[in-house]
């Protein structure tokens, strides 16, 4: 199965505050044939959306504008929802809690974040 298998009638949220990044993301991922959910640059939005909306799986930046993407990480955890971080912050910034989950650089590497978001992967990139 290649990775765009993988996202092809998945359903993604994006937590990215970088508006271009966000864009970028969302415009390959629905060619992909994802539906994304988002973006969205605000914690609260992330959870409401969570509350609200089927989520298949996330792609979460760590700092969005001064607030930290980790009530949403614990609530997608929660919910047993695959994610990954996407940034460019140093590993160490993870909480213990969230450490296994993928950390993929910026720009992001599709093919990475579909293998840990849909292999049930939960490795450091």
């Amino acid at each position: 199965m290649t990775y765009s298998d993988r996202f092809s009638g998945a359903r993604v949220l994006i937590v990215e505050d970088e508006f271009l990044l966000a864009e970028e993301t969302r415009r390959k991922l629905e060619t992909l044939g994802t539906t994304v959910i988002g973006p969205t640059p605000r914690v609260d939005e992330a959870l409401e959306y969570l509350d609200t909306t089927r989520v298949d799986a996330a792609i979460l930046d760590i700092y969005l504008a001064g607030e930290l993407v980790f009530p949403v990480a614990e609530r997608l955890q929660d919910m047993g929802i695959p994610f990954v971080f996407a940034t460019a912050y140093d590993a160490k910034v993870i909480p213990p809690r969230f450490e296994g989950f993928v950390l993929c650089d910026k720009p992001l590497e599709l093919e990475k974040i579909a293998e840990a978001l849909f292999s049930g992967a939960r490795r450091d990139h």
